[in-house]
């Protein structure tokens, strides 16, 4: 992520606090993100120095004329007449980092020896959303190599409760 996409991503994030619109204006800029990127050639077509920057500006308002809250898609448009549309997906990453933070969420990725219950799911998102004093949303994946237990990685934290770490610790204090 660079610090152009972050600068962007923060003057959005002010517009969105002052209108009161910070979970709206993310959902409708992921969902022009996604159209975007999903069409073949839209990017190309709006990041093209060949196309006069008002022709790119007037597809991208026909195709996204419609869009609640307004500001999202001048702000698209701020990012095409100034040649950096292909930031969006970076400016998007930085813009939900800061509405994370805001409503204090968290992502949390799982990693298990098992696939884990939704019983088991929901017991973790409690513990860890008590812990944490934030809400928190799993990311789950199955890796069968850590033999049992799990490896929790949440805000740049790093909890191993695998069998597979707690083995190598064992080994490392008997070859001493």
């Amino acid at each position: 992520m660079t610090e152009m996409s972050k600068s962007y991503a923060d003057a959005l994030f002010s517009l969105a606090l002052e209108t009161n619109t910070v979970f709206e204006t993310l959902m409708t800029l992921k969902a022009m993100r996604d159209g975007l990127y999903g069409t073949e050639g839209a990017l190309d077509l709006l990041a093209s120095p060949s196309i006069p920057k008002d022709e790119r500006c007037a597809v991208l308002e026909k195709a996204f004329g419609d869009v609640r809250p307004e500001h999202v898609l001048s702000f698209v448009g701020v990012l095409v007449q100034h040649g950096h549309i292909r930031e969006l997906n970076d400016c998007v990453e930085a813009y939900t980092a800061l509405h994370d933070e805001h409503s204090r969420l968290s992502t949390a990725y799982v990693t298990s020896a098992v696939e884990l219950t939704k019983a088991e799911q929901a017991a973790l998102t409690e513990k860890l959303g008590k812990k944490l004093g934030r809400t928190i949303h799993l990311e789950c994946s199955v890796d069968p190599t850590l033999l049992g237990g799990l490896v929790v990685n949440v805000d740049g934290k790093v909890i191993d409760g695998s069998l597979k770490h707690k083995l190598q610790e064992i080994k490392e204090v008997m070859t001493k």
